[in-house]
């Protein structure tokens, strides 16, 4: 923020390249970090709420049944237990990683916990049967499940980076 105050009244009056190279050089990188932690915040707020539904509970189902990480759950949830179950912990991780604002201690946990929860989702790429699509060879997938749980290898980075920023942001407030 005092960087922000620092520069105000500094930006070139033109619209040129350099006006906005001085804007990326000046707010970039804060500007950055802040979209990265509100897009998967909104993530989180989005599939957490979704998995107090009926239609999500259903959805899970090929997924969850078939891994041997977590099909177990069912035996202690039903399908609609075990989903709101998600949607808690799901929320709680999004609220942590918001929380960024406030302490990246919070963020940090957060950050840990959802690198956590992708790693599990990206294993029912292996377990989820459909996911292979053996006729056109490797290596394609379908489009669901298989490209549908890829898009949680790019989740699972930004969960680690945001583990490691947080981390970062721990250890130079110490320093």
């Amino acid at each position: 923020m005092t960087q922000a105050i620092n520069h105000i009244g500094k930006q070139p009056k033109s619209g040129s390249i350099f006006g906005i190279l001085h804007l990326a050089d000046t707010y970039g990188r804060a500007a950055t970090t802040a979209g990265l932690y509100v897009s998967i915040t909104v993530i989180y707020a989005w599939f957490g709420g979704m998995k107090f539904t009926a239609y999500e509970a259903q959805g899970l189902v090929d997924l969850v049944s078939n891994s041997p990480l977590v099909s177990w759950m069912y035996a202690i949830f039903s399908v609609r237990g075990f989903s709101s179950f998600l949607g808690v912990v799901e929320l709680s991780i999004g609220a942590l990683i918001a929380a960024r604002f406030i302490s990246p201690v919070y963020s940090l946990l957060g950050g840990v916990l959802s690198s956590g929860l992708f790693v599990t989702t990206i294993s029912f790429m292996v377990t989820t049967p459909g996911v292979i699509v053996p006729e056109l060879g490797f290596p394609a997938i379908s489009v669901a499940p298989g490209q549908f749980l890829l898009k949680d290898v790019g989740l699972l980075a930004l969960s680690l980076w945001i583990a490691m920023d947080s981390f970062l942001a721990i250890r130079s407030a110490k320093a």
